[in-house]
C-alpha cells in the first residue's frame, strides 16, 4: 500500500511523509498539513471496546503515522499516557443527569491541551531521529491560555528542543498566567503580548515565515516548530478522544455499536472540532458536530452565512481560550470544501489577511453540513454554569458551559433527540471567579487564592494540587512586549 503522505492546503508545496510534517509544522508555501487520505482504525467498534486508552491511542493514530514502526509510536504513547494524567481512563466520559461530559482536563495543566501536547515532543524527537536532524528543536508557539502552559510543561527538560511562548498579557485568567510565569526549566520562555491572541498569532506566524530568521537559526543548527495545533502531529494525538467517548458510552450500553452521536465542542482556533472531523472520516458515527463559540462568534457567523469577517469588535469574555477572530484550522475544513482546491483556499486566506474577510458560495458551505454553529453570550454561560450544578451537582468551567448552552440551543431549535456528549476542556478552578461568580450568584473582588478556597468551600469539590500550589511558586518569567517585538524577542532568546 502506498505510503500515506500530508499534502498542504496551499497546493504548492511538495507532500511530505509524517515525521516530516510534524517537523516543519507549516509548509513552505504558508499552508497547513493534511492527510491525502483517510484510513479507519485497524479493528470494529467491539473490537476498539475492550481496549486502554493507550491501546486505543496507537490503533487510531498508527493509520497517520505510517513512517512510525508500531514500537515506536506505543513508545511514545506510553510516555505521554501515564502517571502525569490524574485519572486512570486519562479522558473519562462523565455522565450526570443533564449530560454526557467528555473531561480531557485531568493531566499536569488541567487543560485538555495535555491530551496531544504530553506526546508531541516524542512524536518530535523521534521524527528529529528518522530524518536525520541534529538541530535543536525551536518550539515557538502562541497562546489563548492552554496551549502555552501545557506546551511548556511537555518541553521543559527535554534535551535538544527550546520552547518560547507568547500570551496576551491581559487575555488569560489569572491562574492560566501564573502557570505560565512560574514555568521552571532552562529551555522556557515566556513572553506576555500587549495585544490579543490574534497579535501574538500574527507574530508567530511572521516568524516562521522570515527566511532571513530561519536561515541565521539553521547557521547556528536550529530549527523552528510549533506546538500550535497548526501542526498536524498536535491535532492526530486528538482525534482519540473521540473515539474513547464513543466506546465509553457504548460500553456502559447508551448507545449500539454504530449508533450515530453528537458533540458540542467549545471551540476558538477550530483546532479540536476538526480532530472530531477526522474521527467521523476514520469511520465514527457521528451525526452532527456543534461548534459552539462565545461571543466572539467568529465560527458561529461563517457557518451560518459563508462570511468570515474577522473586521468585528474584540470581546475579553470568561472563556479566554476562545477569544479568538482568526480560526486557523478552519482552513483544512475549507481546503476539503472547495474541493482540496490549494490555489483557491490560498486566495481566500490572502483576502483574510488583506482585508479580513472571505465569502463563499451555497456549494462551498454545504460541505459544512455535519456541523452546526452556535453561540453563548456571558449571561448564558453563566446561567448554564448555575443550572448544571443546581441540577446535577456536576461544575463547569465556562468553555464547557458555552458547549452545553449551545446544545441547549440546538435541541431546542432542532428537536434533534441524539445522544450528545460535551466536551469538557478544562478544570473550573482554572477559572475560579467566573465559575464561583456563576454558582453564588454575586461578583467577588478577592485574590486567587481566596477565590479557590470560596470556590472549594461552596461546592465542596477539591481544590487541584497543581493550581493550590501556584501562590507558593516564584515568578520566573516577567518580560512583556509589543506585536511588532516578537521577532526581536525571538532574535534575543536565541541569539541569532
Amino acid at each position: 500500500m502506498k505510503e500515506l503522505l500530508y499534502k498542504s492546503t496551499r497546493g504548492e508545496a511538495q507532500p511530505a511523509a509524517a515525521a516530516a510534517a510534524i517537523i516543519q509544522g507549516l509548509a513552505s508555501d504558508g499552508g497547513l498539513f493534511v492527510p491525502e487520505v483517510f484510513l479507519p482504525a485497524a479493528g470494529g467498534l467491539a473490537d476498539l471496546a475492550g481496549l486502554t486508552y493507550q491501546e486505543l491511542a496507537l490503533r487510531v493514530m498508527q493509520p497517520f503515522l505510517p513512517d512510525f514502526t508500531g514500537a515506536e509510536l506505543r513508545e511514545c504513547i506510553l510516555k505521554a499516557y501515564d502517571s502525569k494524567f490524574a485519572a486512570p481512563q486519562i479522558a473519562p466520559l462523565v455522565s450526570v443527569d443533564c449530560g454526557h461530559f467528555l473531561e480531557l482536563y485531568h493531566g499536569p495543566t488541567l487543560a485538555f491541551k495535555d491530551m496531544a501536547l504530553a506526546i508531541l515532543p516524542h512524536l518530535l524527537l523521534k521524527a528529529a531521529g528518522k530524518l536525520d536532524i541534529d538541530s535543536e528543536i525551536v518550539i515557538l508557539t502562541a497562546t489563548s491560555g492552554d496551549t502555552g502552559k501545557a506546551a511548556l510543561e511537555g518541553f521543559a527538560g527535554v534535551d535538544g528542543t527550546r520552547v518560547i511562548v507568547f500570551y496576551p498579557e491581559n487575555g488569560v485568567s489569572a491562574v492560566q498566567k501564573r502557570q505560565m510565569v512560574t514555568q521552571r526549566g532552562g529551555n522556557t520562555h515566556v513572553i506576555a503580548v500587549r495585544g490579543n491572541f490574534d497579535d501574538c498569532q500574527r507574530g508567530v506566524k511572521a516568524v516562521f515565515g522570515d527566511a532571513g530568521i530561519r536561515a541565521s537559526a539553521a547557521c547556528r543548527k536550529m530549527l523552528f516548530s510549533s506546538a500550535n495545533s497548526i501542526n498536524i502531529g498536535r491535532l492526530i494525538p486528538q482525534v482519540v478522544y473521540y473515539f474513547s467517548a464513543y466506546l465509553q458510552l457504548m460500553v456502559r450500553g447508551a448507545v449500539r455499536p454504530g449508533d450515530e452521536v453528537d458533540f458540542a465542542v467549545p471551540t476558538g482556533n477550530f483546532g479540536n472540532i476538526l480532530a472530531a472531523w477526522y474521527a467521523k472520516k476514520m469511520g465514527l458515527p457521528v451525526r452532527k458536530l456543534l461548534c459552539a463559540a462565545n461571543e466572539n462568534k467568529v465560527l458561529a457567523d461563517f457557518l451560518a452565512r459563508g462570511v468570515y469577517d474577522k473586521n468585528r469588535p474584540f470581546f475579553v469574555t470568561r472563556s479566554p481560550s476562545m477569544d479568538i477572530l482568526v480560526s486557523s484550522n478552519l482552513e483544512r475544513l475549507l481546503y476539503e470544501a472547495v474541493g482540496e482546491d490549494g490555489l483557491f483556499t490560498g486566495k481566500l486566506m490572502k483576502q483574510l489577511d488583506n482585508a479580513g474577510r472571505y465569502e463563499v458560495g451555497a456549494e462551498v458551505l454545504a460541505a459544512f453540513g455535519s456541523f452546526f454553529g452556535g453561540w453563548a453570550s456571558e449571561a448564558e454561560t453563566l446561567q448554564a454554569i448555575r443550572e448544571v450544578f443546581a441540577s446535577s451537582a456536576y461544575l463547569m468551567d465556562p468553555h464547557t458551559a458555552v458547549a452545553w448552552a449551545v446544545w441547549q440551543k440546538y435541541r431546542q431549535q432542532t428537536g434533534d433527540n441524539t445522544p450528545a456528549i460535551i466536551v469538557s476542556t478544562a478544570s473550573p478552578y482554572k477559572f475560579p471567579g467566573a465559575v464561583l461568580q456563576a454558582v453564588s450568584g454575586r461578583r467577588e473582588e478577592a485574590e486567587e487564592s481566596s477565590l479557590l478556597s470560596s470556590l472549594s468551600r461552596l461546592t465542596g469539590t477539591p481544590i487541584p494540587p497543581s493550581i493550590e500550589i501556584l501562590d507558593s511558586l516564584p515568578v520566573l518569567h516577567r518580560t512583556v512586549c509589543h506585536q511588532e517585538e516578537i521577532r526581536a524577542q525571538v532574535v534575543e532568546i536565541l541569539g541569532l
